[in-house]
């Protein structure tokens, strides 16, 4: 994944998951009439809601026994047995409570999975069609809010349009009683099963100040904030914890979190405190299985599906869960096939169906994965994800393709026109390198999409807009990239993010996926480097630090750098230090051994054991080794300057500045102070000196206010045309995105007839922006002159779409170069078209009455 470093973990991959605990819990607050021992229940509801389970059964129990009325107590006595996983005492609770309550909506809702976890898979179903019945018997007596909200949850079960019940149960019901906290819960449930993560928030808000004693409260709220505010989810998480530190779906979403992170460890500690609750509980032996998997543990695997299955051999979120998970994890074709024996057990399970969906256009199942989203979005209005992918598949249908037998490649038409080819011709040379270097064969087409709006690469690649500063993504043998239209005025250079994802192609193929993220993403920085050294991330003053400090992470460590990064600018560290990483490894084992480690992880070794199996290192002496390397790879930057800050104000003179360095004489920060306050005060002499200095002292910066950029405006300023050239073409170099750099050694270029170097500077900009006119110019000019006809047809081609400058130039021009190519017929075309914009040019005119000439047959000339 090429990043221009922000957030993982795109929200539309995590799913709400409320098993019995969470589904269950909402009974505990329906309001029911209760006679004058309320007291006592409010104190029963409160032990269930800080984990104390069995003293609630204890104390419901009693109070049963002892007369108490009221449907809630039967309610809270059999959900605190399913949470602890006392399935038959459960059900014996039904059964009784049934003899008292037998109209009573929520305890038949209730009975649905008392039955099933019971494997009385009829009697769930009976469940469910009494609750039909009851309610078209007599449906006034169902209309308190928490008659509502418990018919709600009944309909959405039964696969009701969502708008629907929040429009007609949950919203009414809050209207009813603003106080009811169950309707403010139920609605941020039903958002976040929708991916509509911000109703859920906002509802979660407004919701009355009893609720933030409810765990589930915080469960919810830690769900709504899981991506876009972590540190607000980590909170959160901590709340409900410290309310109840056994409520299962809070110990889950910890334990997702492990996962996610490669904390596998920290994972089933974690699952352990969810048995210690219910050793049954399908969700954590799920978990379980994920991280059996994952250590390739495949008896491990199956052992831990079975027993999420013992309770109920028909549940579908078990699959669902495990696949999901795994195609977190780049597992994309294990986890379709567990969504599909989800699907085998529950035809109409929509949540793996929608990650099917998700599994398929990922894996390049074109057909099929439109085909589903389309099928959810009829059948699920409200599906936020299925709806923006509808939307895509509209968009895509757009787009121009490029194929041939190894790439498939969509993009906008208009931009197809303009670098379509040249991406192509991008892809294959690094098919070409990559899979040679790395001995991969690929069996099937590429599929590479560019999106000129963020918001559409973001909904193919992560389901649902933002995600924001992700320039490329790939999922295997699929690449979604944002085009150069997406990134504003400063746009990144596109070929070295194409050839970053394609590296992914390789690497994810010769391991069949199963690879950690540190290890994939440090291969394809490293090959970027190797491609072009201006691709390179330049070691800066702030990494120069980070590598000195504490923020190195050891290398059998990187992953966990992705996960829950502080800032971009750590997680941009992370890709740095990965590449570093990767460096070490060659240079330390070679890169016969870094290939025989991606065997090794397609055979489903682990990262930990593979790394001193093939580089005979223990991963102790590989974290020490991989330290002292990356700090003396710091220690060797700039050695010879010092990085105090200048503590002197903004304005302040040279002569003061000078006056500071007397002390701090190697200072960078003080001396870069000093060479821009000279340029303020056009001292250039006194300024080229002083940047010269720098230069030799930290050639490898090239951040805001760098000593080339600085020196070119001098040598521009002092009209010394070939020393601006030289230092701009070191920063273009040591730049792949350096736009302004190029335009302006393209102006030095074209003014002294340097063709070569033009059409090399056209190309690197076209590299980075080939949606302006100025490159394609250029290029064309240049190849002209170099006699290089076909180049400078397509680069005519590509200005003629582009310039509003001088069209008629632009067609005149190509019409003569197609002529020299013996089209004839294209050179009429576009000489009409020159004249068309400009009809007293006089040269357009002779060249079309020489095409007239030609054309006639010699008989009639």
């Amino acid at each position: 994944m090429r990043a221009s470093f922000a957030l993982r973990h795109p929200r539309a991959q995590r799913r709400l998951t409320t098993g019995i605990a969470g589904l269950l819990a909402w009974v505990l607050c329906l309001g029911f009439a209760s006679p004058s021992w309320s007291t006592s229940l409010d104190e029963a509801e409160t032990l269930f809601h800080t984990g104390k389970y069995d003293e609630c059964i204890k104390a419901v129990a009693q109070e049963i026994d002892d007369g108490a009325r009221g449907e809630r107590w039967r309610v809270l006595k059999i959900t605190a047995e399913l949470t602890r996983g006392k399935y038959a005492e459960a059900l014996e609770s039904l059964k009784n409570a049934y003899r008292f309550y037998p109209t009573s909506v929520s305890l038949r809702f209730l009975g649905r999975d008392v039955y099933r976890f019971n494997g009385k898979d009829q009697d769930a179903a009976n469940s469910l069609a009494m609750i039909e019945r009851l309610v078209l018997a007599s449906p006034e007596r169902y209309s308190s809010p928490p008659d509502r909200v418990a018919l709600g949850r009944f309909f959405l079960s039964r696969g009701a349009d969502a708008r629907k019940v929040l429009d007609q149960f949950y919203d009414v019901a809050i209207k009813q009683d603003p106080e009811f906290v169950e309707a403010h819960l139920a609605t941020a449930e039903l958002a976040l099963t929708k991916q509509d993560f911000a109703l859920a928030a906002s509802t979660l808000r407004k919701a009355p100040k009893e609720a933030a004693v409810d765990p589930r409260y915080h469960f919810l709220l830690a769900s709504a904030y899981a991506d876009d505010d972590r540190a607000g989810s980590a909170k959160e998480l901590d709340e409900a914890l410290k309310i109840n530190p056994r409520h299962v779906d809070s110990l889950l979403l910890r334990a997702e979190q492990h996962i996610d992170a490669e904390r596998y460890g920290e994972a089933e500690k974690t699952l352990k405190q969810v048995f210690a609750v219910n050793p049954s509980e399908p969700r954590a032996w799920a978990f379980q299985a994920v991280v059996a998997h994952l250590r390739s543990d495949k008896k491990g695997e199956e052992a831990a599906r079975l027993s999420a299955l013992e309770p109920w051999g028909k549940n579908p979120e078990v699959d669902h869960l495990i696949g999901r998970k795994l195609s977190q994890k780049y597992r994309f074709a294990e986890g379709s096939a567990l969504q599909r024996k989800a699907l085998e057990v529950d035809p109409s399970y929509l949540p793996a169906k929608l990650q099917l969906c998700q599994d398929l256009l990922r894996l390049g199942d074109e057909t099929e994965g439109w085909s589903l989203a389309s099928e959810i979005f009829a059948k699920d209005g409200y599906n936020t994800l299925a709806y923006n992918l509808t939307t895509l598949h509209d968009r895509v249908s757009s787009f121009r393709t490029l194929q041939d037998s190894e790439f498939i490649l969509r993009m906008d038409p208009r931009e197809a026109d303009l670098y379509g080819q040249r991406a192509l011709d991008l892809l294959r040379r690094a098919r070409k390198t990559l899979c040679e270097k790395y001995g991969v064969t690929l069996k099937e087409p590429v599929v590479v999409e560019i999106f000129p709006q963020k918001k559409e690469s973001a909904v193919r690649t992560f389901g649902m807009p933002g995600a924001e500063g992700f320039l490329g993504v790939c999922f295997g043998r699929v690449i979604t990239a944002n085009s150069p239209a997406s990134q504003g005025e400063h746009p990144s250079n596109w070929e070295a993010v194409l050839w970053h994802e394609f590296c992914h192609v390789v690497t994810l193929t010769k391991t069949r996926n199963k690879m950690p993220r540190w290890l994939s993403e440090g291969i394809s920085v490293y090959e970027e480097e190797n491609q072009d050294r201006s691709w390179a991330t330049a070691l800066n003053p702030r990494f120069r630090e980070m590598l000195l400090d504490d923020d190195l992470t050891p290398l059998s460590k990187l992953s966990s750098a992705f996960m829950a990064p502080p800032s971009p600018l750590h997680l941009q560290f992370a890709y740095f230090e990965s590449a570093l990483a990767v460096s070490f490894l060659v240079e330390k084992a070679g890169l016969a051994a870094l290939k025989s480690v991606l065997d090794d992880l397609g055979e489903g070794i682990t990262i930990n054991e593979a790394l001193p199996r093939r580089t005979k290192m223990t991963l102790d002496q590989m974290d020490k080794e991989f330290g002292e390397f990356a700090r003396q790879k710091a220690r060797k930057v700039a050695p010879d300057l010092t990085w105090e800050e200048i503590d002197l104000p903004a304005e302040a003179s040279s002569v003061e500045i000078t006056t500071w360095l007397e002390k701090h004489p190697r200072s960078f920060p003080g001396q870069l102070r000093l060479a821009t306050r000279l340029i303020t005060e056009e001292r250039w002499d006194k300024a080229r000196e002083a940047l010269e200095t720098l230069r030799k002292l930290y050639p490898e910066y090239v951040g805001a206010e760098n000593a080339y950029a600085m020196l070119a405006k001098v040598y521009r300023r002092t009209s010394d045309k070939a020393a601006e050239h030289a230092v701009l073409e070191d920063l273009a170099a040591r730049n792949g995105s350096a736009s302004e750099v190029y335009l302006r050694l393209m102006e030095l270029d074209e003014a002294a007839s340097d063709w070569k170097n033009l059409k090399k500077n056209a190309q690197r900009l076209l590299a980075v922006n080939p949606l302006i006119a100025a490159p394609h110019r250029s290029l064309a000019r240049a190849a002209e002159q170099l006699g290089e006809r076909e180049e400078a047809i397509t680069a005519y081609r590509a200005l003629a779409l582009l310039s509003d400058t001088d069209p008629a130039e632009v067609h005149f021009r190509l019409a003569k170069l197609l002529l020299q190519s013996g089209k004839r017929t294209e050179a009429r075309r576009e000489v009409l078209k020159s004249l068309e914009d400009a009809p007293r040019f006089l040269e357009a005119h002779r060249l079309l009455l020489d095409l007239i000439e030609g054309d006639k047959p010699k008989s009639s000339r």
